[in-house]
């Protein structure tokens, strides 16, 4: 498996709507981070969908390495 493209050293905070889906880049190519736009076409790479709870602001992953996708668990803290 190809390693995804390091978008970000560290999170985006995005302020979420209950009940809206977002779709996270899993993949680091999207122009639209945290967000995907169609950059995986052709890839293995797939985006995760996040559907909201309540309306917050989440951390959505920006490194790709979350063991928690798409939000951030710290992982761009690692070496």
């Amino acid at each position: 498996m190809t390693n995804p493209k390091r978008a970000a050293d560290g999170p985006f905070a995005v302020e979420v709507t209950q009940g809206t889906k977002y779709f996270w880049c899993a993949c680091g190519q999207s122009q639209n981070q945290p967000f995907c736009d169609g950059s995986h076409k052709g890839s293995e790479f797939s985006p995760v969908k996040y559907e909201a709870t309540e309306t917050k602001r989440v951390f959505f992953c920006g490194c790709k390495s979350t063991d928690h996708p798409p939000l951030c668990d710290g992982s761009h803290k690692k070496p």
